[in-house]
């Protein structure tokens, strides 16, 4: 027996679940299709447990050091197992949180694939879903108004690069290390690898990250890329850039894995225990049935319009499957856009230069807008400020003093264009330059914004000040 719905959603993940509930507050009558458990990637094998490993082995780093703050501390041991368990602990615990909010707004959750279906019996149009159990038993059948697809990514390998989940690895395997090896070589020089590198060399793992571009983090700022090559470097990182991995090289033997790259027109051979694959993800759109709708795919990723539609106007695509930013907050605003368009609200369109960017290594880096090379290339006539966090009291009070934060304007119109942040804190910094984005407020008004003292934001006040040279704790 069919039921009808008013939206379908297929995939729990942030973007899934969030424009689930937004439905529901919208008054439809919503489902969701989850062939494993709610909360997606992000929540299980993403955003959530690396980052509770992240702060491990920054705890274990500080508490290494912690001499430094004048604490002697003997016999610091770090016990992987905990570190997984308190990883796990985390991470149920906002599973069943997001179990209790799509329970609370009434939004029926099926444990299945599901599948789109053409015209049948059911509808006119494709869209009918049919959520097969892995259990085998008989097929659900949803019959919605609308659909939304948010079935996310999966990581990316290398052509001819075999993944064993042992010594081959990609980040889903890493999230379960029980152990930790000696050493690792990190394939991709990305966010996620960097974040990788930064985690492992902090628990004590000899780390080689290999990237093809010409620096590492290739997506943001060069002056960032820069600042964090030199910081890992001093961290003893090996990092390879303009570097290609050989494939066919990879062998296994005596618990190490072996493997050659080209840099330029030399061969390097590197060994390590383990091979960490960093190389991006993959949108999961196969065995959803696209091939009985007129839905787009274009390089891997379902094309939709400013609202999400994609070619049937009553299918919405959101997050991963759409390539674009590929980050969980991203997919989250996409879902809210897409359902609030179903609903028939004004909507509008999500700026891409409104998107903050975050990497949650040691030090971290955030980004929004434009970076100065990008800023150029479009035309702008740029004024460029920087300041440096070791001129920030609150900065040497954390022991914190590698990075800077960069701001980039309109020489002609003051406009912000970007702003880049490697240093402490980073992250959660980035949103005052979101809000500035959104607000379209100038560097004047940044600078004429009181920032406490003291306090890692009054490096907004400063590099502010500083795009027109007026920076006042500048040396």
């Amino acid at each position: 027996m069919a039921e009808n719905y008013d939206l379908v959603v297929l995939g729990a993940g942030p973007g899934g679940y969030v424009a689930a509930i937004r439905a529901a507050q919208l008054g439809m009558k919503v489902a969701v299709v989850e062939k494993e458990k709610v909360g997606g990637v992000c929540l299980h094998k993403g955003c959530i447990p690396s980052k509770t490993l992240l702060r491990s082995a920054e705890l274990y780093h500080d508490m290494k050091n912690s001499e430094n703050y004048g604490i002697h501390v003997a016999d610091v041991r770090l016990d992987m197992s905990q570190v997984q368990q308190r990883k796990q602990k985390v991470v149920s615990q906002l599973h069943k949180g997001v179990e209790h909010l799509l329970k609370k707004n009434k939004v029926d959750v099926y444990k299945g694939t599901g599948r789109i279906l053409g015209p049948s019996i059911f509808s006119p149009m494709p869209g009918t879903i049919s959520v097969e159990k892995s259990d085998n038993s008989e097929s659900d059948m949803l019959v919605p108004r609308f659909v939304l697809i948010a079935t996310g990514s999966r990581p990316r390998t290398l052509p001819g690069l075999e993944i064993d989940g042992r010594y081959v690895m990609n980040s889903d395997h890493a999230l379960e290390m029980e152990s930790l090896p000696k050493s690792i070589v990190i394939i991709g020089g990305g966010v996620i690898g960097i974040e990788w590198a930064s985690m492992l060399n902090d628990f004590g793992v000899e780390v080689t990250v290999v990237e093809f571009a010409d620096r590492i983090l290739p997506f943001e700022d060069e002056d960032v890329s820069k600042e964090m090559a030199r910081i890992l470097k001093k961290r003893k990182v090996n990092i390879l850039t303009g570097t290609k991995v050989l494939p066919e090289s990879v062998t296994i033997q005596d618990g190490m894995v072996t493997l050659s790259a080209e840099k330029g027109n030399e061969t390097v051979s590197l060994s390590a225990e383990r091979v960490l694959v960093s190389v991006g993800r993959q949108a999961n759109i196969e065995d959803i049935g696209l091939h009985n709708t007129s839905i787009k795919v274009e390089k891997g990723v379902i094309q939709v319009n400013e609202f999400m539609q994609t070619a049937e106007s009553h299918i919405y695509a959101i997050g991963d499957v759409i390539g674009g930013y590929q980050l969980a907050h991203v997919a989250s605003h996409e879902g809210i856009l897409a359902v609030e368009h179903m609903a028939g609200l004004d909507v509008h369109p999500i700026n891409p230069l409104h998107i903050p960017r975050c990497t949650y290594s040691r030090p971290e880096v955030g980004s929004i807008g434009l970076s100065e090379a990008e800023a150029k290339e479009k035309g702008y006539e740029v004024k460029v400020g920087k300041f440096p966090f070791r001129a920030v009291g609150k900065s040497l009070v954390f022991g914190e003093t590698d990075g800077f934060i960069k701001m980039i304007s309109d020489k002609k119109t003051d406009d912000l264009l970007g702003v880049h942040i490697i240093g402490p804190h980073a992250t959660d910094l980035i949103s005052e330059a979101g809000l500035a984005k959104v607000l379209d407020a100038t560097a004047w008004e940044i600078a004429h914004a009181i920032h406490p003292h003291p306090t890692l934001s009054e490096v907004f006040g400063e590099v502010a000040l500083a795009v027109d040279g007026e920076a006042i704790h500048a040396g």
